[in-house]
C-alpha cells in the first residue's frame, strides 16, 4: 500500500449510527482493519452520527421518507470529509448512492434468517388466532398477512433493545428480529426460533455489513480492499440488482436471497401485495459473473407476472 496508513496522530474516522448494533458493526470494521494492517486501536476513531430514522420512532418509515432515513446524515458527513468511511447495515441501504460515494466493500455475511421473538410462544405458526404481532417491516408484515391473515399487526420500530422492551410491556405477543443482529449482539437466545428461508424469505442484503467511501479517496479504497469479502459481494450484486429493478423502497414488500453454488449463483425473490393478498415468487440460476443480470432478469419476470398496480 503506497498511501500513508492511519495513525494515532491522524486517525481514520469511521462513521456510524449510534445504536448498539451499529456500534458493534463499526467496531468490527475497525477490528478488521487493525488486523489487516497491524494497527493500534488509536489509529481509528468511531464517529457516531444521529440519523433521522433513529430519532422518529412513532411513525412508519414510509411516512417519513423510507430507507434513506438511516443513511442521509452519515453520507452528508462522508461527502463533507467529516468521516473517512461509513458503516451500514446493507438492508437499510438505498440501491443508488449519492454522486461521489461508492459502496464496494462488504464484511462476511451473517445468518440471513429472521428470528421469531416472543416471551411465551415457541414458533411462528403456534401463535394463537388473532394474536398481536409487532413489526415495522413491510416485507415481514405482508409475508405474515399472507400466511396468517387472522393475526393483528401493529407498528413496531426502534433498535433491538427498544423492541424487546415493547414485548416485555405487552405491546405485542411476538415480533421478528434479524438473526444476524442478535448473533452479533450475543443475543441469539432472545429468538425462540430462526425461521427457515423457505418459510420466510429474508430482506435483500439481510445480514450483510457494507462500508461506503468517497469514490475519489484512493487511501480508503486501498484500506477497504484488504477486508472486502468477495462471496458476500457476489451475493449482494445479484440481490441489489434485483431490488433496484423492482424500484425497491420501504414502501414495497420485497424479499430476495442469493446463494453461491460453486461457480454458479441461485437467486430467489418474491414481491407481495402490502396486505399479503398476493405473492409472486420466482428463482433463477446462472454464472456468478452474471450476478447483476440474474437480478435484473428475475425482477423483470416477477414484474411481468404482477402486471401494473401490483403494489398499490
Amino acid at each position: 500500500m503506497t498511501h500513508a496508513l492511519p495513525s494515532p496522530a491522524q486517525p481514520f474516522k469511521i462513521g456510524t449510527r449510534g445504536s448498539p448494533l451499529a456500534l458493534w458493526q463499526a467496531h468490527e470494521v475497525r477490528r478488521s482493519l487493525m488486523e489487516a494492517f497491524a494497527l493500534p486501536i488509536e489509529a481509528f476513531e468511531v464517529v457516531v452520527i444521529k440519523v433521522t430514522g433513529d430519532q422518529i420512532l412513532d411513525k412508519a418509515l414510509k411516512e417519513i421518507g423510507g430507507k434513506g432515513l438511516f443513511t442521509r446524515e452519515i453520507e452528508e458527513a462522508l461527502l463533507a470529509g467529516g468521516i473517512d468511511i461509513a458503516v451500514h447495515s446493507m438492508k437499510d441501504m438505498p440501491t443508488i448512492q449519492p454522486d461521489g460515494l461508492l459502496l464496494d466493500c462488504y464484511l462476511p455475511r451473517e445468518d440471513v434468517r429472521d428470528g421469531f421473538v416472543s416471551p411465551t410462544v415457541p414458533a411462528l405458526m403456534e401463535l394463537p388466532e388473532g394474536a398481536v404481532v409487532g413489526s415495522s417491516s413491510l416485507r415481514r408484515r405482508a409475508q405474515l398477512a399472507h400466511r396468517r391473515p387472522d393475526l393483528k399487526l401493529v407498528e413496531f420500530r426502534g433498535n433491538v433493545q427498544t423492541r424487546m422492551k415493547k414485548l416485555e410491556d405487552g405491546v405485542a405477543l411476538a415480533t421478528f428480529l434479524a438473526m444476524a443482529g442478535l448473533n452479533r449482539l450475543g443475543m441469539a437466545h432472545a429468538a425462540r426460533s430462526a425461521i427457515a428461508v423457505d418459510e420466510m424469505l429474508p430482506a435483500v442484503a439481510q445480514g450483510a455489513i457494507g462500508i461506503e467511501r468517497r469514490s475519489a479517496d484512493p487511501r480508503a479504497e486501498a484500506l477497504l480492499a484488504a477486508i472486502h469479502h468477495t462471496p458476500t459481494g457476489q451475493q449482494l450484486t445479484a440481490e441489489r440488482s434485483f431490488l433496484a429493478h423492482l424500484d425497491g423502497s420501504c414502501e414495497t414488500p420485497i424479499a430476495g436471497l442469493a446463494v453461491l453454488e460453486g461457480d454458479g449463483l441461485w437467486l430467489r425473490g418474491e414481491i407481495l401485495r402490502p396486505d399479503g393478498s398476493k405473492v409472486i415468487a420466482g428463482n433463477l440460476r446462472g454464472p456468478i459473473a452474471d450476478a447483476a443480470e440474474i437480478g435484473r432478469t428475475l425482477a423483470a419476470d416477477l414484474l411481468g407476472r404482477a402486471g401494473p398496480g401490483f403494489f398499490s
